[in-house]
């Protein structure tokens, strides 16, 4: 049985090249994504619409306090739709395209920019320990992009053209909508406005971007296995707005997420819970794949070190007032 070393990941067939040619074969799912039992055994409900909050409303001194308060509620829900976010119409359009551009590479293009196997950073699987491990349906681009001197280079797609660009605009407006939601998070919680803003400063802004391509037998497999978010605050972009995206319920049923045209959807990260005393909640989410349509979504991450640095400079969570 191999494992990976130390620090590492063993390499795995591309999903995207696999559903390919296996989409088309009259074969069954390769045994290593088989997972039937994990992605029937819990109902799923249809349709779900998460709360929605209102940038402009809370940045509006006329209606900021009382989308403050719709604010705080979805924040203990642990995920909503944002509107009126302010990030251009014309940004949103430009990451989408050179996103959706560079999966259509041909496998050698994007191999280019191949994760190291000791690292987190460029195109391919992550996390996968042993060769006996059950895999996601999916391939993922994961990129570092503040501060942008400590980002790899090499990882990074030069095709098409203008991706570095256009990626780097998208996260630059979501860095300010973060930033946003910093202030109004720290307000609700009862403490300065800057104060949450002040912890994350110089912590790093990632990107994960995640392929799903089709599965004929999309019920066997997971394209991305459950699990809370291990950061502070999660942005997603759905780049070709394909559903898939569903979030566990508290009586273990999972709500299927309806995206609305135009919002970006955050979730709160296992930090913000901290930081909130369990006031706020990070709350368990996975990805399915549809048997005809591919999937591609782009997730924003804000930060990963924070609870480190806070727990070694004051030994525990004093950030917030009030507890659940």
């Amino acid at each position: 049985m191999a494992h990976a070393p130390a620090g590492g990941h063993l390499e795995v067939p591309n999903v995207q090249a696999l559903a390919q040619t296996w989409n088309g074969s009259g074969e069954q799912v390769p045994d290593r994504y088989v997972r039937t039992v994990e992605a029937s055994a819990e109902e799923v409900v249809a349709g779900h619409a998460l709360p929605i909050v209102d940038l402009g409303r809370l940045l509006d001194p006329t209606s900021s306090k009382e989308e403050l308060a719709n604010l705080s509620s979805a924040c203990q829900q642990g995920f909503f739709q944002l509107v009126n976010h302010g990030v251009p119409d014309e940004v949103i359009r430009d990451v989408k395209i050179d996103i959706a551009e560079f999966f259509k590479l041909p496998l050698e293009a994007k191999n280019a920019h191949a994760k190291l196997p000791d690292g987190l950073e460029g195109y391919g699987q992550v996390f996968v320990f042993s060769d006996t491990q059950k895999l996601d349906w999916s391939d993922m681009l994961y990129l570092m992009l503040r501060p942008a001197e400590s980002r790899d280079m090499r990882v990074w797609p030069v095709h098409p053209p203008s991706f570095q660009s256009s990626v780097d605009g998208f996260s630059l407006a979501v860095a300010e909508v973060v930033s946003c939601l910093l202030r109004f998070m720290a307000v609700d919680m009862g403490v300065q406005p800057e104060r949450l803003l002040e912890m994350f400063g110089g912590q790093p802004q990632t990107m994960k971007v995640t392929y799903y391509p089709p599965c004929r037998h999309a019920g066997d497999v997971i394209g991305l296995s459950p699990h809370t978010d291990a950061c502070a605050v999660t942005v997603l972009l759905h780049v070709n707005d394909v559903q898939g995206l569903q979030i566990r319920r508290d009586d273990g049923k999972w709500l299927a997420v309806e995206p609305l045209d135009g919002a970006l959807i955050v979730s709160v990260g296992d930090i913000i819970e901290i930081l909130s005393n369990g006031r706020y909640r990070s709350v368990e989410h996975r990805a399915v794949v549809r048997p005809d349509k591919e999937r591609i979504a782009a997730g924003s991450n804000l930060c990963r070190s924070l609870w480190r640095k806070t727990t070694a400079e004051h030994g525990t969570n004093r950030w917030a007032t009030r507890s659940s």
